[in-house]
């Protein structure tokens, strides 16, 4: 049987509020707002597992982990990824590369993307080099350009046998 690839899309967007940890890619980041969510609301995590569950049509996160149920109240968003890879790997799939990029006017994260890039990999089971994450602002645009939110995208290339 020859080699099967695909390819997932994921995006996630969630509001900055007071009182909330910021958590992007399993990374603490100091800020004096957090994103709202029902688990961590870790926006670049959710966006991969989204492209993840999406390249292997598995279904969306929400169908996996639904919000409102008291077992994902305030989860790590890492452990959520590593259920979705392991449910990928139990499907026959193996991850290729992820591409993502997280869409916040503040805080800047540039010095926190080889510490997101070391955790996600890690938890992924795959090599540093095989994960990718970008930052990028919307330039004052729309409502993550005002502050209000933090956006991510993420790109997944999975194989079968």
């Amino acid at each position: 049987m020859e080699n099967k690839l695909r390819i997932g899309i994921g995006y996630d967007i969630h509001p900055l509020v007071k009182k909330r940890k910021l958590v992007l890619g399993g990374v603490k980041i100091p800020f004096e707002r957090g994103l709202d969510g029902w688990s961590d609301a870790d926006a670049l995590t959710h966006a991969i597992i989204d492209a993840l569950l999406g390249a292997a049509a598995l279904g969306d996160i929400g169908r996996h982990f639904p919000p409102g149920e008291a077992q994902y109240k305030d989860i790590s968003s890492l452990t959520l990824l590593k259920a979705t890879r392991d449910k990928l790997a139990a499907a026959g799939w193996h991850i290729v590369n992820i591409d993502a990029t997280v869409i916040a006017e503040e805080p800047k994260l540039a010095g926190f993307i080889e510490k997101m890039r070391q955790k996600l990999s890690q938890t992924l089971g795959i090599e540093i080099e095989r994960v990718s994450v970008k930052a990028s602002t919307s330039n004052g645009l729309g409502c993550i350009g005002k502050g209000k939110g933090i956006e991510a995208q993420a790109v997944a290339l999975i194989t079968g046998d």
